[in-house]
């Protein structure tokens, strides 16, 4: 993997805004975005980032649709972009898992997003970013991005570490959100959530990589990580990557594929000891 990703605090972001080359995107939705956002931030929905068709809706869209979507953004490759949301990083990492998978490692985090911003009471406006659309043609790389096949038939090989941050109640399978309940066999578990520090305005923890490992999540492996439609593992894919680990990759079906199937195995319970 290339040179990692950085974060960026509000007060650093608010000496970069009108810089050129530095592009600012806002994941949320547009009434979020009309309701106040960064001063020349441009919008991208949740939606945008994704396929939307069933039974697995957060798998990346087609091309097309990518190149509509940096189109109506202007994006231009050589830009510096800063991601953000307003949740504390699960749709801005599935921004910075996209941006990966389109070639472009130019992008920090804006750490705690909008909430980080309004706390540290800089400004907001509410009137759209102008932007030129233009015509662009994207490719995607195969790197970032996990499917079925790279995993199922690697599950007995110790160097896969499948990261399921669910909730433990869909990990264990005492909650539903597919044909089938449970989790990948083998797979270690840290909920998304507790990389988020929602005591200082929904900013990443501090002692990140420390919490990884006690849930055996080391940088040595070759790791994927999946939620139920890649959204909340777009946080952690993009805490792997701002950390620097080599090999982390997002499995965009999640469990919306994998559990939706007759033919991939399942586990239930709690994790297997390490």
């Amino acid at each position: 993997m290339v040179t990692p990703p950085t974060l960026i605090s509000p007060d650093e972001l608010s000496h970069l805004l009108n810089t050129p080359g530095v592009q600012v995107i806002q994941v949320t939705s547009l009434e979020v975005y009309r309701e106040g956002h960064i001063p020349g931030a441009v919008p991208i929905l949740p939606d945008d980032l994704i396929c939307g068709i069933p039974p697995a809706p957060g798998r990346l869209p087609t091309v097309e649709k990518l190149n509509r979507v940096f189109g109506n953004i202007a994006y231009a490759p050589d830009t510096k972009i800063v991601v953000y949301d307003d949740e504390g990083g699960g749709w801005a990492g599935r921004l910075a898992w996209t941006l990966d998978v389109i070639g472009h490692d130019h992008w920090c985090y804006l750490d705690g997003g909008l909430h980080a911003w309004k706390a540290n009471g800089l400004p907001l406006v509410t009137t759209l970013t102008p932007v030129e659309p233009h015509h662009v043609n994207l490719s995607v790389r195969s790197t970032p991005i996990a499917e079925i096949d790279d995993i199922a038939p690697r599950l007995s090989d110790d160097d896969l570490l499948i990261w399921d941050c669910r909730s433990i109640d869909e990990y264990h399978g005492t909650r539903r959100s597919a044909a089938r309940a449970g989790h990948i066999p083998g797979a270690k578990h840290l909920d998304w959530v507790d990389l988020i520090d929602v005591k200082n305005h929904r900013t990443l923890i501090k002692n990140a990589e420390a919490l990884l490992r006690e849930h055996g999540i080391v940088r040595s492996k070759d790791i994927v990580t999946h939620c139920q439609t890649h959204h909340r593992s777009g946080l952690t894919y993009m805490t792997a990557r701002l950390l620097g680990f080599p090999r982390i990759r997002a499995y965009h079906g999640s469990w919306s594929e994998w559990g939706n199937r007759t033919d991939t195995p399942v586990e239930t319970g709690p994790p297997t000891p390490s």
